[in-house]
């Protein structure tokens, strides 16, 4: 095999999912990842600086590709909206985060190589 078919493909990262990969919804399974047991849609709010609106969209998103569950119920008289990750969700953000530190290392590489190729051509 040539080193340009060994590279073919190198840096496609097929493992980047588009639900997980978008920045607010990336913030959000972050946050859920770290509390296992859930947060109150507030307290996501405030942790991932969200509106209303727009958590509402991106835990809709999350929760129809099965990342998220969210449980809506009454506490006394006012409405609590809680959110976690569920399991299957966690194993999906653990295995894009493996496929995101890959992309580090490789930037990291690269950008390094490249760095010793400038150096060397200006002490030449």
């Amino acid at each position: 095999m040539t080193k340009s078919e060994q590279s073919a493909g190198r840096f496609a990262y097929e493992g980047l999912d588009r639900v997980i990969h978008e920045k607010a919804r990336l913030g959000l399974l972050t946050s859920l990842v770290a509390h296992p047991k859930g947060l109150p849609f507030g307290e996501l709010k405030r942790l991932c600086g969200l509106t209303d609106g727009n958590l509402s969209r991106h835990l809709q998103v999350l929760q129809e590709d099965g990342l998220v569950a969210i449980d809506k119920r009454f506490e006394g008289l006012r409405p609590l909206t809680t959110c976690r990750i569920t399991p299957s969700g966690r194993k999906r953000f653990l295995g894009y985060l493996e496929v995101l530190q890959q992309v580090v290392e490789d930037a990291k590489s690269d950008a390094r190589q490249d760095g010793e190729k400038i150096g060397r051509l200006s002490t030449a």
